[in-house]
Parts: structure tokens; sequence; C-alpha cells
């Protein structure tokens, strides 16, 4: 049973900041025996002060009864579990994978095996596939997860207005040759014909001269407009190439690129009916693609709060140069950042692409958002096994940069090595993380403080201590108790060494902080008693083998009583497993 240690703080201030390298009042902190707590605000008024109360051995007897009659179920994925088993609360990846589900790994085995080796979100891509494929994969994904004990998140990424080449009607990549002579039209015609490709958009051709470069996928071939007939284009490959089904479209002019989605929404009417789709489905997040400004992210998370009966996250995909240039507003509206950097490599210069990268990175960590490093990290096994020794740094410089998750695409979803690519991602970001923590290179936060209510605010500092705290005692763990997973996210922000792991009794919390780095869900039952909450998930996990006696982990909460009798619901406690 846990203990509760000797010596209580309670802060009530504006902006409580902790110290713990020089003690509490002049003198050391014991390394497990304190806690801390910040108290609801009264009337709308701070009161400052510090209130220090002495607590020796105390163990609430009335819990330890409860506990015998508790017949709990831990809510811990399987792959955690059974990594913690066998590696131990430092042996946890941190960083987060995405995998874009494809017709080469949506069989239920194929997907079981993915979840296995990791799988934290499935991303559906709805350029792809129909309706009911979709559908099909989503149920097979909740039935792994309530069967097998898994505990996978379930993300559609939006098509978006973009300019695109649809299907050519050949089952796969058709090869442009150099100086081949192609038609690209509006035209809608089933099956295929040679030398032929639709694009979806009406006017794609409009504004396009003679002499333009029409470039496939940011490069993958490139081909020179020598005709304009009607509508439609006609094109000499000058780059050969392979054209894959779903291609994306640019054009170039005079070495820039020729401006397309000025008067195209960032939601088209496809993507209202993809995310009506998505709400009945009870997907967790919404990536939206070609986001432009921060208007259509708000406008989107309005629209699902009022539609959607669980919390479904929104994410925006960075991909323009436009995007760039509102990056903090896009930040701060959305719930989440990917980077596409295939097509934001189309609208900036290729070597300009890893400091971009780097500066999403931070500008994320500093709004406390999530971010996806996405777009080609393996691009070489989607056709062979083993990636090249440029792709694996690309990986580790990702995971250095402590961004919250990487994405596979095609390797996943196209190619016949999905499983050993996930597996890449999985082991050198392992191998990265510890080789940080080693050479002591946690990224130290700027002191930046997030525009919010008094209440947040301590809650953010109570997060920065914390993370601090738990690093400095080379404590084993952090656990966070969380309805709508806050605390926990303001503790990954900080990129603790110990892991984190979020209690929480709301399934969407649950599913949004698989998202999180370092966070790793639990879904459990809660009440407002905060001691039965802590003793008896630490029992739970104690009986599960994952915790030993002499443990010492660091508790905190954000837990809000129901009742106005509990005037204490942000705290931080360390206590060690007896």
């Amino acid at each position: 049973m846990a203990v509760v240690g000797d010596l209580s703080l309670k802060f009530i201030g504006k902006e409580p900041i902790c110290d713990f390298k020089k003690g509490v009042f002049g003198f050391p902190i014991s390394s497990h025996r304190v806690s801390f707590s910040a108290g609801k605000l009264k009337n709308g008024r701070v009161r400052t002060g510090v209130c220090a109360v002495m607590k020796v051995g105390v163990e609430n007897t009335e819990i330890s009864r409860d506990l015998e009659k508790f017949e709990g179920v831990l809510g811990l994925d399987v792959v955690s579990e059974e990594e913690l088993k066998e590696k131990g609360f430092m042996g946890l990846r941190k960083t987060k994978l995405v995998c874009t589900i494809g017709p080469a790994c949506c069989s239920l085995d194929d997907l079981e095996k993915l979840a296995l080796e990791g799988m934290n979100v499935a991303r559906l891509n709805m350029c792809h596939n129909t309706r009911e494929w979709h559908q099909n994969v989503i149920r097979k994904i909740k039935n792994l997860n309530e069967e097998k004990g898994f505990s996978v998140s379930l993300m559609i990424d939006t098509e978006g207005s973009q300019i695109q080449v649809v299907d050519h009607g050949a089952p796969s990549s058709v090869k442009a040759e150099d100086g081949s002579i192609w038609d690209f039209t509006t035209e809608k015609f089933e099956g295929s014909r040679p030398f032929t490709v639709q694009a979806n958009y009406e006017g794609f051709s409009e504004g396009i001269n003679v002499g333009d470069e029409l470039v496939i996928d940011g490069g993958m071939a490139t081909f020179e407009v020598v005709e304009k007939i009607g509508n439609d284009l006609r094109c000499k490959c000058t780059d050969p190439g392979l054209l894959l089904p779903r291609a994306k479209l640019s054009f170039w002019r005079d070495g820039r690129l020729v401006g397309r989605s000025d008067e195209l929404p960032t939601l088209s009417t496809k993507d209202w009916s993809d995310i009506e789709f998505a709400i009945s489905e009870g997907v967790d997040f919404i990536a939206m693609s070609f986001v432009k400004d921060a208007d259509a992210v708000t406008h989107l998370k309005n629209y699902l709060s009022t539609k959607s009966s669980k919390s479904i996250k929104v994410l925006a995909k960075i991909e323009s140069l436009e995007a760039l240039h509102k990056l903090d507003e896009i930040v701060e509206a959305s719930d989440g950042i990917m980077i596409a950097r295939g097509d934001l490599g189309v609208e900036i210069p290729l070597e300009q692409i890893p400091t971009v990268q780097e500066e999403i990175t931070h500008r994320c960590r500093k709004f406390n958002k999530p971010v996806i490093i996405a777009s080609q990290l393996l691009e070489s096994m989607v056709e062979y096994p083993t990636p090249t020794r440029a792709e694996v740094a690309d990986v580790s410089e990702a995971v250095r940069q402590y961004a919250d998750a990487l994405m596979l695409s095609g390797e996943s979803a196209i190619g016949p090595y999905g499983q050993k690519a996930l597996s890449v991602l999985r082991m050198t970001s392992g191998r990265m993380e510890l080789w940080s923590r080693e050479e002591n290179r946690e990224s130290v936060l700027f002191e930046n403080k997030l525009e919010a209510s008094v209440p947040d605010k301590i809650a953010e500092q109570i997060c920065n201590c914390a993370a601090g705290m738990a690093n400095n005692l080379g404590l084993d763990a952090i656990f966070v108790y969380t309805r709508h997973g806050q605390m926990a996210s303001l503790i990954s922000r900080n990129r603790p060494n110990p892991p984190i792991f979020a209690f929480t009794n709301d399934s969407s919390t649950r599913m949004a902080l698989n998202l999180q780095w370092g966070v790793t869900p639990i879904l459990i039952d809660l009440s407002d008693d905060m001691e039965a909450n802590i003793n008896r998930s630490i029992n739970l996990i104690k009986t599960r083998g994952l915790i030993k006696d002499g443990d010492a982990v660091l508790v905190v909460s954000d837990i809000i009583p129901t009742s106005t009798a509990q005037t204490v619901f942000q705290s931080i406690q360390v206590k060690t497993v007896v």
C-alpha cells in the first residue's frame, strides 16, 4: 500500500513558482515524502500565502478496508502492459506512432499485427477507397480494441479542395516515360484510357499557360504543357516517373508555384460528407487538409461541438506557404498539427524543410499542442524491406526534436513491408529517446505562459514544477488523474524523463491522449475521493505486477470534486509503494 509523505504544502497564490533545488524554507526536500496542492479560487479572488501541514506515516484505514472489497478494471492497453513488464518504466516508448491504413494492411490479421507492433493511431485517408471500405476498417479496429485489449485511436484525413489527379483506371501506378504525350482532362469516363488521366476539379486548367510545368506529387514526374484544348491540357513528359492513384497536381511557372487554391474552400462538399461519416462512426481525430487560416479550424471545431456527442479533436495539416504565414493562429486554434512534408516541400525550397519542421515542432510545444511528423519518413520501404540510412537519421532527428508522433503513409497503406516499417520507427524512436536521456539532452522549455484563466495558469505552474521534480528526484513514473486530460498534456509539454500514466474515466480523453508524447492513458473509474482513486489504481497496477515495492511515483490531479465541501483539486504528491 502507498503511504502519503510527511510534508504537505498548499499553494494559494496567483502565480506559484516552485524551486525544488533550494528546498522549502531553506531545508532540503525528502525524495519521497512531499505533497503539493492548489486550491480552488473563491469569489474570483486570489489569496496569497503558503500553508504547511505535517503528516507522518499516514495511511487511511477506511481506504484500506475499501480496497479489500474493490474489484476494478484497469483499462491499460495490452501493448503498453507487455512493454512495461518487459522493460520497466523507463523502457516505455514515448514517441507515438501513426499508421495509414490502406489495401496492404486492412485485413483483421494485419491490423492486429500493426497494433501489436505499437500503432497508437490508425489514419484513414478519405482520398482513397469507398465509404463502405472505411467503415469496415473502423469496425475492425474497434473490435480489436474491445476484444483484444488494444487502445488504437481513429483518425480520418479529409481530402481538401486541392486539384488532384483522380484514379486513372489502372490497378496501381502508371509509368510516364520521357517524351511521352499525356492528356489531363476533366472528362468523366469508366475504366482507363492510354496516356490519359482525369482531374477532379473542373477549373483545374484556368490560368495555366502553354510552357508551364505540371508536377506530380512534388516531383514524382514532371510534364510541360504543350497545348490547351478547352478545359483540358496536353502535356509532354520531361521528367519520367510514376503516376500513383490520386496523385497531387501542382503547376509551376518561371521557377515559382502558380497559386491555385485562393478560390477553393478548405473543406469541400465531399469533406463535409466525410465529416458527417466520421461523427457517425465515432472517430477520435479529424485531420484537415490544406488549412489556410484559423477560421476554418474554428468553424469545424464549433460544428463538431454541436453535432458530436463525443469530443473529436481537430488537427490542422501544415502543407502550404499560406499556412506557414499564419502558423501561430492555426496552431492556437487547432487541437494538434500534422506537418505534411510532402506537399509542403512543393511550395517551399527543399533545403528549408528541416528548419521549418523544427520551427513548427517548437511552436506546437510552445502552445501545448501535439505535433505529427508525416510524409516520406521511410519512403523507400514502400518497395524495399529495409530503409536507407538517411531515412533512419531523418526519423531520429524528428525524435530528437521531441515530436509527439511519427506517421507512416504509403509505407503501411500500399507497401508490402508496413509492419517492418513500423518496427523501424518503434526501434529507432526508442533508441533515440534512451540516448537523449543518457546524454541528458532533455529540451529545456523556455518560460511561455499560455493565455488562460488564473486557475489554468496555476495548473500550468504545477505541471512545470512536477516535471522538474520528477526529473531531479529520479522518480520512476508520473501518475496523472484527469477527466479531460489537461494536466497530462501540460506535463507532457515539459518532456520529463519518467513515463506519464494518465488515469481517466472518459473514453474520449483516453483516445485523445494516445497522441501525446510520453503519455500512457488508462481508463479507470474515478471518484471525488482522490486518496481512494490513488490507492485503488496503485493497488490494481500492483496486482498486475506492473509496479513493485520501493517504486516512487509522482501523483498529479486535476479532478474537480462535484461536492462543494472539497475545495482542493489540483495537487502534487510523491508516493512510495510499500
